[in-house]
């Protein structure tokens, strides 16, 4: 049994008692710095033969309350698959640390020590994926599971083996040693667990769960280097503090602001799937906090930057912008298991762009929003006049409702704002129009960077080509007020426009917090964070 010696054995029926005991804090000897207040530095990257096994612990999952129900079923066929054949086989990376935070993991990643072709000969469906990274995706049960391998094929097997043979010290383990060498090419120490479910054992090299005790995300190697190695970590840290509600280590958090501008280096489409990760997995609003204030949205979405930039000039509380109310009723229908397409975000951006151009009558918002949910023309005249009085304040996107307007006049105004809505699509997919956006505001034009596709431009135009031509024969057919997190995921139109329009009347009807009920709408990170304060002291 891999460091068998070193394993806890936990009793504390407390999450909180259970992970304290799970981590001394004591300072790893030869392989970590601490800072100032505490902080604790990033492992120093290996040279050839020196680790110190003290700091390597293993931790039984059944003491800290991780359920073998937890672990999706197609997961469990993969595991049970390759280790049935003499594999071993892990889950590793965040799907571990999520299960740790009692969260519903986003994904579940296997490694194992087969070759990606050994891994192929085990699944009647299994595709080989990627160049420089290459994984094996296995169909099964109707999912995907994602397998990688710490030998990627025979020739690293027999140079893993010649390595293990000159660096393996006397007492170490061998699969010990791979499973450390392999953390050691990991972005966080919190993404770098290995947990094998069917031994119910945890593996942590690099100080994971103090790190989750301490609520910090941190580097496995000192930040600078390890986002000189692949500046994509500097996104990927920014979604799981937005989603996890953590926060970055000093020594992270200062890379980041130095090393910000590098992510331009990144193609398009990795830019677009990292972006679409932090919006449409219910962490949208605490995404855009953190991009903003570590100057990554001035590069991903500079007319939202510049757009929040100038209400705080105006002295517009953050929390109170009609953007951020957007993407934070959003957040409470979508969820990192229940994400919605990237169609969905960018019409919430197109709409949102829209008005601020183009300030609109309350009715004329409550009517668009109401018939994108309500399905028909005459629904949405109904529900409009009836709720359009409480409507939220939002300046400069929404002007006072008139209450004398014809139905016919309220009918032409609501088919020219979704006309506004299809062009401001525009803006992000045109350089020409993006910076024709920007040039209402004071400061810098846009780096250049168009993050968003043609093709997904067009999908999302087409939720309000429909209502610009049409509007009284508009009929979504829709028998349920449930949300189909399928269908929605998929960007299926009927769904997103319903989903819109849901996200729309909820902040139509946003009213102004008093006082004690502020701490029920903090930004989600700070949400988030308190909870997990609370469940570690």
């Amino acid at each position: 049994m891999a460091i068998s010696r070193r394993s806890y054995p936990f009793r504390s029926p407390s999450l909180v008692s259970r992970l304290h005991t799970l981590v001394s804090d004591r300072q790893r000897r030869n392989h970590s710095s601490t800072g100032e207040n505490g902080d604790t530095g990033s492992v120093l990257p290996p040279k050839e033969g020196s680790y110190d096994q003290s700091s390597w612990k293993t931790v039984d999952s059944r003491a800290v309350g991780i359920r073998r129900s937890s672990i999706s079923s197609s997961t469990w066929t993969v595991l049970n698959i390759l280790q049935r054949k003499g594999f071993d086989a892990y889950l590793v990376g965040g799907c571990v640390r999520d299960l740790l935070l009692e969260r519903i993991p986003k994904d579940f990643d296997v490694i194992t020590n087969a070759t990606l072709k050994q891994i192929k000969k085990q699944f009647r469906r299994c595709i080989i994926i990627g160049r420089r990274f290459p994984i094996c995706q296995v169909h099964v049960q109707g999912s995907i599971v994602e397998v990688s391998s710490f030998n990627t094929n025979d020739k690293d097997l027999k140079k893993q083996k010649n390595d293990v043979h000159s660096q393996v010290s006397n007492g170490c383990d061998v699969d010990d040693f791979v499973r450390w060498k392999n953390c050691m090419d990991r972005d966080f120490t919190i993404n770098s667990l290995f947990f094998d479910p069917n031994c119910y054992t945890i593996y942590d090299y690099v100080g994971g769960i103090r790190d989750l005790r301490t609520l910090k995300v941190r580097t496995v190697i000192p930040a600078h280097l390890s986002f000189d190695k692949d500046c994509a970590r500097i996104l990927r840290g920014l979604r799981i503090v937005a989603r996890l509600g953590l926060q970055f280590s000093k020594e992270t958090a200062a890379a980041i602001r130095d090393l910000s501008s590098s992510i331009l280096t990144l193609n398009e489409s990795r830019l677009r799937m990292e972006l679409n990760f932090m919006l449409a997995y219910g962490a949208a609003e605490s995404s855009i906090c953190l991009l903003q204030k570590f100057k990554l949205l001035d590069i991903l979405l500079p007319i939202q930057a510049a757009y929040l930039a100038d209400q705080s000039r105006k002295q517009v509380a953050q929390g109170s912008t009609m953007l951020m109310k957007l993407f934070s009723n959003a957040d409470k229908l979508l969820a990192a298991d229940h994400p919605a397409d990237s169609i969905l975000w960018l019409a919430l951006l197109a709409f949102h762009l829209a008005l601020v151009e183009n300030p609109q009558d309350a009715l004329v918002v409550w009517t668009f929003s109401a018939i994108l949910h309500n399905g028909t023309w005459k629904k949405a005249s109904e529900y409009a006049r009836k709720n359009v009085k409480a409507h939220a304040q939002f300046v400069p996107e929404i002007r006072s409702s008139s209450d004398t307007k014809s139905d016919e006049l309220i009918l032409e105004e609501t088919s020219h704002l979704a006309s506004l809505v299809k062009s401001s699509v525009n803006a992000f997919t045109s350089i020409d129009a993006l910076q024709q956006s920007l040039g209402s505001y004071q400061g810098p034009l846009s780096s250049g960077v168009v993050l968003v596709s043609e093709k997904m431009g067009s999908n999302v135009s087409k939720l309000f080509k429909i209502l610009e031509s049409d509007i009284e024969s508009y009929d979504n057919g829709r028998k349920t007020c449930e949300i189909n997190y399928q269908l929605l995921k998929k960007g299926d139109p009927d769904e997103t426009r319903f989903m819109l329009g849901k996200i729309i009347m909820e902040t139509m009807n946003s009213e102004s917090e008093s006082p004690h009920d502020q701490s029920q709408n903090l930004p989600t990170t700070q949400k988030s964070h308190h909870k997990l304060s609370a469940l570690f002291k």
